[in-house]
């Protein structure tokens, strides 16, 4: 029988080459692949056949409880690394067990990211996860002391590399060697590092407004803090706009300009007083192209059910509203 082997996909290159390196071994591997809010990867679309089952694994809520206080803080901006890898590997460890597998392995490779990946992080998280010796690291497994899986004889310690470093060139290398052509951008990945949308969500935690759905808005558009339980999302292309419309709640309110007039959809959401309306009705009205007008009517309905209805707004510069720019 095959000894079996549960393998963290990412979609990014280093795991891919993990996932390759074990499977050439003759072992049977299985992928998973946690989802969490603020990835961008789409691993249907991105991930290239690599001979193996991908199991999805959604951690979206579980997610939200740790970004409000990660043990272990967050990075340069609003990304608890070292928090989010303990509580994949830990639901890995189940994975591993319900699958019937002897061993898990990731792609991480040793001084590559400088918060999780130097030599004392990487210890932690896998004592915290439980994980401990049934953890292989392949593309950095000959900087480490043997794991059980090679003491074991269950794959071959000589066929293991020892990449090291922030520098790519060796995984490009090895992708060319094995073919793999397709990977994604490693820029590419989580959200939580990027200092605008970092801003954006601490902004929603002071105001206690987090959840899943307010999440997808954050990804979306200009934000506006109208009131202290409300914001406006205000779509910057027709692929925006659309997906403001997609996004939208009961209870949400949708605002667009007249119809003869190019601008945004606008997503105001939160508690709605009625002096709020004419503050959407102005924002919007400002990101449209409203060259020579005057006044515009701005349309608005609040959602499911309710009447689509024009509001008579003055055009203004978007110089105005900046202020409450999130």
């Amino acid at each position: 029988m095959k000894i079996k082997a549960l393998v963290l996909v990412s979609g990014g290159l280093d795991s891919l080459l993990a996932a390759r390196l074990v499977k050439a071994q003759g072992l049977e591997v299985t992928g998973v692949h946690f989802k969490i809010p603020f990835c961008k990867l789409d691993i249907k679309k991105s991930l290239p056949d690599i001979g193996i089952k991908i199991i999805e694994v959604d951690l979206g809520e579980e997610f939200l409880r740790l970004i409000q206080g990660p043990r272990y803080g967050f990075g340069s901006n609003m990304n608890p690394c070292i928090d989010c890898k303990i509580l994949m590997f830990t639901k890995a460890r189940e994975w591993m067990v319900s699958l019937g597998a002897s061993f898990i392995v990731t792609g991480e490779v040793l001084g590559q990211r400088p918060m999780s990946q130097n030599k004392q992080a990487l210890s932690l998280i896998k004592r915290a996860s439980g994980l401990d010796d049934l953890l292989l690291r392949p593309l950095s497994a000959r900087l480490f002391a043997p794991s059980l899986p090679e003491r074991q004889g269950w794959v071959d310690r000589e066929k293991l590399l020892d990449f090291n470093g922030r520098m790519r060139t060796p995984q490009m290398r090895l992708a060319q060697k094995l073919g793999i052509a397709k990977y994604a951008n490693p820029a590419g990945g989580c959200l939580l590092t990027d200092p605008c949308f970092s801003r954006r969500l601490k902004e929603l935690l002071g105001h206690g407004e987090l959840n899943l759905e307010n999440l997808e808005l954050l990804k979306v558009g200009r934000h506006f803090r109208i009131g202290k339980n409300s914001r406006l999302a205000v779509g910057r292309n027709k692929d925006e706009n659309e997906l403001l419309m997609r996004l939208a709640c009961p209870g949400d309110y949708l605002f667009h300009p007249q119809d003869d007039l190019a601008g945004p959809f606008s997503l105001a959401r939160g508690s709605f007083a009625e002096d709020m309306l004419d503050l959407c009705s102005r924002i919007t009205c400002a990101y449209s192209d409203t060259a020579g007008s005057g006044e515009i009517d701005v349309f608005y309905r609040n959602l499911p059910q309710g009447e689509e209805k024009a509001h008579r707004t003055c055009c203004v510069p978007k110089n105005n509203f900046t202020h409450l720019l999130i």
